[in-house]
């Protein structure tokens, strides 16, 4: 039988694929899940970031030859973590493929309590050689305006990223592997502030720093909001719109003018 993706049906009993990017979706606004999954409403799209892709390319080509020989990356080594390497399997290429979540082989997880297949494309595993554990790892791609201090986890907007480590320990533990707690978030800052040639006569060339941040990762409210999610799928209305929600806000302040 066809995958249940896209538009939810109701009388469709195979398992309803959600990614991560449409869990966070409910977790930020019900009503705009519900308008997108479930009426068949398409929100504006945005072009893709295409230098955050080309880091996480480059960045995959260097863990790639280190996980070949099963070493740790030199900049590992440099952080103290030796005791971590590429992690290297079978399937690995399929996990990193978001756009085919869903098929064979790829990560995800069927939660046979709402019959929800979730899941979604990783960027990094790194297995522990002391514990045997994996540690989920994310690039992420940025250029800090000021100069104050390191990059942190802190800002408020970040809580997606975290949710997003949460999932993806969440699905490897449901199919079997041993996930460390601990993942990893690898930043590159774009360095505009030290002083150094960015062009030369045919090429620029942009210093990155880098960064490790360890993140101490929680799943516990994912089959929580998964049994939610089900329930929002049922429902027969529209929920309300979340109160930060800037879709609901705007058709809130169109319907009055």
């Amino acid at each position: 039988m066809a995958r249940h993706r896209g538009r939810f049906d109701k009388n469709n009993n195979e398992p309803y694929e959600l990614s991560r990017s449409r869990i966070e979706n409910f977790v930020r606004c019900k009503a705009c899940f519900y308008m997108e999954q479930v009426e068949g409403i398409k929100f504006p799209s945005i072009p893709g970031f295409n230098i955050n892709e080309a880091t996480d390319v480059l960045l995959k080509r260097d863990f790639d030859k280190y996980r070949a020989i099963g070493e740790p990356h030199p900049f590992l080594v440099a952080n103290e973590r030796d005791f971590l390497i590429p992690f290297k399997h079978e399937h690995f290429e399929l996990w990193t493929q978001s756009l085919h979540f869903g098929a064979k082989d790829r990560l995800n997880f069927v939660d046979t309590n709402t019959n929800l297949k979730v899941g979604g494309g990783l960027d990094d595993v790194w297995l522990n050689l002391n514990t045997n554990c994996l540690h989920i790892v994310d690039y992420k791609s940025t250029s800090q305006k000021s100069d104050k201090g390191p990059i942190t986890l802190d800002d408020f907007w970040k809580a997606s990223y975290k949710r997003q480590m949460d999932l993806y320990v969440w699905v490897l533990r449901k199919k079997g592997f041993h996930v460390d707690d601990v993942g990893y978030f690898l930043y590159c800052d774009g360095d505009r502030f030290s002083d150094y040639d960015f062009l030369s006569s045919t090429m620029a060339s942009m210093n990155f720093k880098m960064t490790l941040i360890e993140y101490q990762t929680n799943d516990s409210w994912i089959e929580q909001t998964l049994n939610q999610i089900s329930e929002c799928l049922n429902e027969s209305e529209r929920p309300d719109h979340a109160e930060r929600c800037e879709y609901g806000k705007f058709l809130a302040q169109s319907l009055n003018q």
